[in-house]
């Protein structure tokens, strides 16, 4: 699609070797490592992690496959588990694997930096999840070192798409995000993966958000196009970051009408993803209902919308009020006509969207 694209950087050079991590074993990273983990109150729990993975080595076995498995749970957890929990045992986790990768040669450590890919993207959500935007943004960088040596096309896009996907939650710049878009494209944009869906998907809301209907509408239907070829298995993983199922393609178009103004069409988008959200999944559910709002102060019933944003905050257990939700929050007061940023409902949604809160 080089006419949605056409004013993007030229990824093609793009060169993996240059993008591998850096070693400093025993330098300052190790110092700072352990301090992390003092911090989070781990350094007992990866110690007996590492003995196990020493144990497992000593024995003659190969614990690589064991990490994708790993890589499944957190997948899965992340939209459960609140982030700092969360965290906590990923960190423990993501020490180990490190230890696990040093001096692996061949598939196994293919295998291992897939999954080391894959749980730094978890990663990188829950810091942005927690409000830590540059934790994140270091994390995304680590993921896509990762996933880059692991040598597969698929774990290199589900990386860049889920980047690109959470960019403008994360309040990056609309530059960056479209950036970030362009580079994945170059690494695989005709790949037929989930990571390929998710790239589209974030192109398309971030290019609806900057106004650029046309663009975002043919990212839209690419988004379409690749849900529809997407292996069975795929599409029915319905609770795990490493799936995409229909509700993710329906969850976009609400994204995008909403942010173009379209509100009829968007309603039904939302419709449709209601009635397919797996009740586990809570605070996308409660995203989703925050569209709704904007779309309501679009068509007029300003108060309305904002007092069901408020209401569908309300509603939504603490422990899943992350940052990633108060971002839908707080486009659906950005949204508001001129002149009714002073209601009182404004300030009730306000509130809730605080720091504090």
């Amino acid at each position: 699609m080089p006419d949605l694209l056409n004013d993007l950087p030229d990824y093609r050079h793009l060169d993996v070797a240059a993008t591998a991590p850096s070693r400093d074993p025993g330098g300052d990273g190790d110092v700072q490592r352990r301090a992390v983990l003092r911090n989070l109150g781990l350094a007992g729990i990866a110690a007996s992690d590492a003995a196990r993975q020493s144990l497992t080595e000593a024995l003659g076995l190969d614990d690589a496959d064991g990490w994708e498995g790993v890589a499944r749970e957190y997948a899965l957890s992340f939209y459960t588990t609140p982030p700092r929990r969360l965290l906590g045992d990923l960190t423990a986790d993501l020490v180990v694997l490190q230890g696990g990768i040093s001096g692996r040669r061949g598939g196994a450590r293919a295998v291992m930096c897939r999954a080391a890919g894959q749980l730094a993207a978890v990663a990188a959500m829950a810091w942005a999840s927690t409000g830590d935007t540059r934790r994140a943004r270091h994390w995304w960088r680590t993921a896509r070192q990762a996933g880059d040596q692991s040598g597969c096309v698929a774990t290199r896009m589900w990386v860049r798409g889920w980047e690109v996907a959470d960019g403008l939650y994360e309040q990056r710049p609309v530059p960056a995000v479209l950036d970030r878009a362009a580079e994945a494209i170059a690494v695989g944009g005709r790949t037929v993966c989930a990571g390929t869906a998710g790239l589209y998907a974030g192109l398309a809301q971030t290019l609806a958000a900057a106004g650029r209907k046309a663009d975002a509408l043919r990212a839209l239907r690419r988004v379409a196009e690749v849900t529809d070829r997407l292996p069975s298995s795929v599409v029915a993983d319905e609770e795990s970051m490493l799936g995409w199922p229909e509700v993710r393609l329906r969850h976009t178009e609400s994204y995008v009408y909403t942010a173009l103004g379209e509100s009829a069409v968007a309603y039904a988008a939302q419709d449709r993803a209601l009635a397919l959200y797996p009740p586990a999944l809570v605070r996308e559910r409660a995203a989703m209902l925050l569209h709704r709002a904007t779309c309501m102060g679009s068509d007029g019933d300003v108060a309305g919308g904002l007092s069901f944003a408020t209401a569908t905050l309300d509603r939504l257990p603490a422990k899943h009020r992350t940052e990633l939700v108060h971002a839908v929050g707080r486009q659906t007061l950005a949204a508001l006509p001129a002149g009714e940023q002073r209601r009182s409902e404004a300030a009730e949604l306000a509130a809730r969207l605080s720091p504090s809160a």
